[in-house]
């Protein structure tokens, strides 16, 4: 069991220099400097750790900023670290830390062998570090094994867990094949049971009445993408053409859901709350809350009216914006409210149509 690192409080800023260039290239070092205030370094407490922030490291007081240089890959509990972090931070204090991220390592596994070996070694290691893990019951053994060492994480579950945790992105660079982040401590950890992880996940959507609803699907997204929403949302905004209301170049749908999505096999476990009466055969998609406060709030009120469903409007007309979205669905509504067999039935065959006519994709 490594023991953590640390300095005193109140230190030089050359100390922790030194201390942060024997785990971090300069490049790194150079953009903390940029983004943390200097009087906020002086107070930094240097970590080298795989386990959670005690008291006896902040010496009881709530600290301003928490650097960890050791990779976040290599934490068993990665959220029992940020939530410790959490703790002992004062609110708007820093956490920084860097990642190894999937991406970079996807293409260093591809570069170790010739075409199509690569892709053999590729697939196998995919089953293994990325599968494996995130099976219900049979992930204890991988953990028991590889003690939560060389985890592979992506870049976008890596601001989930954090934003999940309580942390607020400030900024992040990708140096030497690693991503160095530096976030705020924004309110307390959520503590969710419930975060999206494995193949099989739950999502809280708006259902009727404005009351929330589980939705059952295949995970399609990388871990925790529910709490990147805003983050991606304010960064590449949404509503781009066929887009509709999702967002613009979501970097949290992963390969093989980019697959699953494009022949509708993520939505099938949605059957089930079609059975169960949350959602109907047609109507307007069950949408995150996020996403519902995109909305007008007077379409909002109206659309809390009516049950959503399992094949949304939109691809009976295809929207090039978010207020293409809501346009199209509160043609939807009104002529539903008038007369709700013959619209469903009108509406359907059109989807029908278009989707595996025209080969209209999810929108």
């Amino acid at each position: 069991m490594s023991t953590p690192s640390f300095n005193s409080l109140a230190t030089t800023l050359p100390r922790l220099r030194e201390q942060l260039s024997t785990h971090f290239p300069e490049a790194a070092v150079q953009f903390i400097e940029e983004v943390v205030p200097p009087d906020v370094l002086r107070e930094a407490i240097c970590l080298h750790t795989l386990y959670p922030v005690n008291a006896s490291i902040t010496g009881g007081n709530q600290a301003l900023c928490v650097i960890n240089t050791q990779r976040i890959n290599d934490i068993r509990y990665i959220n029992k670290f940020f939530e410790s972090v959490n703790e002992h931070l004062a609110l708007g204090g820093y956490l920084i830390g860097c990642v190894y991220p999937l991406h970079v390592r996807r293409q260093r596994v591809l570069s170790y062998l010739p075409r199509p070996l690569n892709k053999v070694y590729y697939t196998w290691d995919f089953l293994i570090h990325r599968v494996w893990p995130k099976l219900p019951r049979l992930r204890r053994i991988y953990f028991a094994l590889t003690k939560g060492r060389g985890r592979v994480i992506s870049e976008m579950e890596t601001y989930g867990r954090l934003f999940s945790c309580g942390f607020q992105w400030v900024n992040s660079r990708e140096i030497d094949g690693m991503i160095y982040f530096v976030v705020t401590k924004e309110k307390a950890p959520s503590y969710d049971e419930e975060a999206t992880y494995g193949p099989l996940i739950t999502l809280r959507r708006v259902g009727k009445g404005g009351n929330i609803i589980k939705v059952y699907k295949m995970r399609t997204m990388t871990p925790y993408a529910e709490y990147v929403q805003k983050f991606i949302f304010e960064r590449n905004g949404a509503g781009g053409v066929g887009t509709g209301s999702k967002f613009n170049n979501d970097p949290r749908i992963t390969t093989l859901g980019k697959f699953m999505r494009r022949y509708w096999l993520d939505e099938l476990p949605m059957l089930y709350n079609l059975l169960r009466g949350d959602l109907k055969l047609f109507g307007v998609r069950p949408i995150s809350e996020h996403y519902f406060s995109l909305f007008p709030e007077d379409f909002r009120e109206y659309r809390k009216k009516f049950k959503p469903g399992l094949i949304p409007p939109v691809y009976v007309e295809i929207p090039s914006s978010l207020e293409d979205t809501v346009a199209i669905e509160r043609r939807y509504l009104e002529a539903y409210e008038r007369n709700p067999f013959w619209t469903d039935l009108r509406y359907l065959c059109i989807a029908l149509y278009n989707i595996f006519i025209k080969r209209v994709r999810s929108c």
